[in-house]
């Protein structure tokens, strides 16, 4: 009978660490992987500059001549990204994930946001952040809508013009539950119209002036300004950054009929992600995102409004953007409601308009 070779205690330990190391590697956030200089971020779009001249354009670059970290970054609606970034739960692929409001308490509660208070969200307001440190605001926004202001000598003003026939098949707006603009379409209809089914019922009267789904609200801007929509959804950060190279674009809030125009804020809010890759380099970029210099360009170069109480611009775009928020209502949605009731409000719209 043949003998078997004993095994010593140092042949034992290597092998074990070689059958160990797959492991290892596959778990994400402790992985060698942490180790390397790269980050990757899932966002929403409207930060990033259509010429390269976008907030996270100059962010991302002082980021990576500071720390040598390079920023891989992939864009796509807000529930597009979060979608993503479910499937992949079992394998994290990105380190943060910035989305709109309410997909960021959305991936919340799907799990994919680990604890982390970045240095200066003492400085954000608590309506800004997550209350268990799982995300925090690092550009402050407001919804709205635009129009094309060389066929339009006037923006429209209430919600009842829309339905003339004069917008027939030249009005769009992003597709809510895979648009964050697109979800607050329904929700600002919602609070002006007094409810879900009133608000349902006109969204399904403007259905037949509307050109059909978007995926991402970034896109419909370009048509405005070329006259292939008059009016499209948006919001002010992002289409006012956009009209520096798309003269057309005029930002507008709908009203009711008689009533005044209202928005609400739509914070990008960021969330390292549970399990990220490079999650110490995720801590990195969410630091530098909430730092006074950072803060200080996003009315600057994003045309934005800073997340940190204590950066107040004084540049042109900030007093631009404060000028186009004059006599705006700003109302606070429920947004534990909408999180719970999302899939509902989104079936109904569904129903109303035949999407």
């Amino acid at each position: 009978m043949p003998r078997t070779k004993p095994v010593n205690s140092l042949q034992l330990a290597i092998a074990l660490s070689l059958l160990a190391t797959p492991l290892l590697s596959a778990c994400g956030g402790d992985s060698a992987a942490s180790d390397e200089k790269a980050v990757t971020v899932y966002s929403a779009d409207g930060l990033k500059g259509e010429n390269g001249d976008g907030w996270y354009d100059r962010i991302f670059k002082d980021f990576e001549k500071q720390t040598g970290i390079k920023v891989e970054y992939v864009e796509g609606g807000s529930g597009e990204m979060v979608q993503r970034a479910a499937r992949e739960k079992s394998n994290p692929q990105a380190d943060l994930l910035v989305t709109l409001p309410p997909f960021i308490q959305q991936a919340d509660g799907k799990g994919l946001l680990q604890k982390y208070a970045p240095k200066g969200s003492d400085q954000v307001s608590g309506a800004d952040k997550a209350a268990d440190g799982t995300w925090t605001s690092v550009v402050n926004n407001y919804f709205g809508f635009i129009y094309n202001k060389r066929e339009l000598k006037q923006a429209p003003t209430t919600w009842e013009e829309l339905l003339d026939d004069s917008y027939r098949n030249r009005l769009q707006y992003s597709t809510p539950g895979v648009a964050g603009d697109g979800t607050a379409v329904l929700i600002k209809a919602m609070h002006d119209f007094g409810g879900e089914q009133p608000a349902m019922d006109y969204l399904g009267r403007l259905q037949s002036n509307n050109v059909g789904p978007s995926a991402s609200t970034g896109k419909l801007a370009p048509k405005v300004d070329k006259g292939e929509l008059l009016v499209a959804n948006g919001d002010v950060q992002m289409n006012y950054a956009q009209s520096k190279t798309m003269p057309n674009l005029g930002i507008w809030f709908p009203a009711r009929e008689g009533g005044r125009p209202t928005t609400f804020a739509l914070p990008y809010a960021a969330g390292l992600v549970t399990g990220a890759p490079h999650s110490e380099n995720g801590r990195k970029l969410l630091d530098f995102m909430l730092s006074q210099g950072a803060q200080q360009q996003v009315s600057e170069i994003g045309g934005g409004f800073s997340s940190r109480q204590d950066v107040k611009a004084t540049d042109a775009n900030a007093i631009a953007l404060t000028k186009t928020m004059e006599g705006v209502e700003v109302f606070e949605p429920d947004w534990d409601d909408i999180d719970e009731n999302l899939t509902s409000y989104v079936d109904a719209w569904k129903s109303a308009t035949g999407s």
